[in-house]
C-alpha cells in the first residue's frame, strides 16, 4: 500500500496530496467519477457516504452527505467545473444543506484533481485552493488530512475488489 504526501503552501493558500494506487488509470478514474463506487470509498470509517445527486459532467453536480456512526450528517456540495476524461477534473467543493443549498459555516475549497499512468500504478494529484488563510487552517484543524488519508486506503480497497 502507498502513503499519500501531502504539503501545504499557507502563501498560495493550497494543499496538494498525492497518492499511488496499484491499478490502471480508467479503474482509478472510475472510483473517482461512478456513485456506486464513490460511495464505497469517500468516507473515512465509521462514516459513509451516501450520494443523494451525481451529475459527473462539466456544469453537474454531486450532492451527498457523510453519515456518522452515531446517525449524524454532513451534507456537501461537488460542483463540476472541467473535466478531461480519465486525465483531470476541477471542481468547487463546499459544505451545504439537505436542500443542496450551499453554506458558509465551514470552509469551502477548489480542487483539480490529475490522474497519471506511473508505469503499472496511477499516480493522483490532488491539488486544493483556498480563499482564505483561515479556511486552510480550519480543515486542518477538522482533521482532514486523517480523514482523506483513510479514505484513500478505503480506495485501495475498492481497487482490489
Amino acid at each position: 500500500m502507498f502513503e499519500p504526501t501531502f504539503e501545504t503552501d499557507f502563501e498560495k493558500k493550497t494543499m496538494t496530496i498525492t497518492r499511488r494506487f496499484a491499478a490502471s488509470r480508467s479503474r482509478v478514474w472510475a472510483a473517482w467519477t461512478t456513485p456506486e463506487l464513490f460511495e464505497k470509498w469517500w468516507a473515512p470509517k465509521p462514516w459513509k457516504a451516501i450520494v443523494k445527486t451525481f451529475d459527473f459532467r462539466e456544469g453537474g453536480q454531486c450532492h451527498y452527505y457523510m453519515e456518522g456512526p452515531d446517525g449524524e450528517k454532513q451534507w456537501c456540495l461537488l460542483s463540476y467545473e472541467s473535466i478531461d476524461p480519465e486525465n483531470s477534473f476541477s471542481l468547487f467543493d463546499g459544505f451545504a444543506d439537505e436542500a443542496g443549498n450551499m453554506t458558509d459555516a465551514l470552509p469551502s475549497m477548489h480542487w483539480r484533481n490529475e490522474f497519471k499512468d506511473e508505469g503499472e500504478t496511477t499516480l493522483v494529484v490532488v491539488t486544493i485552493q483556498f480563499q482564505k488563510l483561515e479556511d486552510i487552517q480550519k480543515i486542518i484543524e477538522m482533521g482532514f488530512k486523517e480523514g482523506f488519508t483513510m479514505g484513500l486506503g478505503n480506495l485501495d480497497e475498492v481497487l482490489l475488489a
